[in-house]
């Protein structure tokens, strides 16, 4: 009986074993694939990373059309908006125009990183008015060389009529941009920063409509 009971121990030792080595091969395979798995993954994470600040996925190129055309955009209401001292009558208009420059210079910064990272170029300080004086205020809401040449011309109730108006126009522009990144784009913080400015530039609209008593 004590023999019985030691070859059945044995047995079941040499099973445990056997079903050990299997598990280890299996395992070993798996992790041979994994390796390699996790290697392409890991290559495919790199090169999104050299393409993509903080490792935040891939980009597409309606990301870059929409880095490429939100920053000359930015950049033009960074200027109208710094038209707004000395020449503004109302309070309400200044400090408008000052957050809106708050707002848009450091978007202006981060746009131009993403495209720097992605290996795109920056368009040129120039690109806002090179763009405008070649339309009439499309669905991109950019001014044309008339328009920005009458803001700085204009003073008092005159210069805060124009400027809501022109910066109404100016962020639905925006706005549709955004929407258009919102639904075309895959880079996750370029849609995140889409979100914020159709909330925040929807809400300047209507403060600027209050303003312009339309509201």
């Amino acid at each position: 009986m004590k023999h019985k009971r030691s070859l059945v121990r044995r047995t079941a030792a040499a099973v445990a074993a056997g079903a050990a080595a299997l598990t280890l091969a299996a395992c070993g395979g798996a992790d041979d694939g994994g390796t390699g798995g996790s290697a392409g993954h890991g290559g495919h994470n790199a090169t999104a990373s050299a393409s993509a600040p903080s490792s935040q996925g891939r980009h597409n190129a309606a990301d870059v059309a929409f880095a490429k055309g939100m920053i000359p955009h930015h950049r033009q209401a960074v200027e109208m908006a710094g038209l707004a001292p000395g020449r503004a009558a109302s309070p309400e208009v200044e400090k408008l125009a000052t957050e809106i420059k708050k707002a848009q210079d450091p978007e202006i910064r981060t746009l131009s990183g993403w495209l720097t990272a992605w290996g795109e170029e920056v368009p040129a300080e120039g690109a806002a008015m090179d763009h405008a004086g070649h339309g009439t205020g499309g669905m991109d809401g950019m001014m044309t060389d008339q328009e920005m040449s009458g803001l700085e011309d204009a003073s008092g109730e005159a210069f805060d009529t124009a400027f809501l108006e022109l910066m109404i126009k100016h962020h639905e522009g925006a706005v549709t941009m955004a929407r258009t990144e919102q639904a075309d784009g895959a880079f996750a913080p370029a849609k995140k920063m889409a979100d914020e400015i159709i909330t925040s530039q929807s809400a300047e609209i209507e403060r600027m409509n209050r303003l312009l008593g339309k509201d």
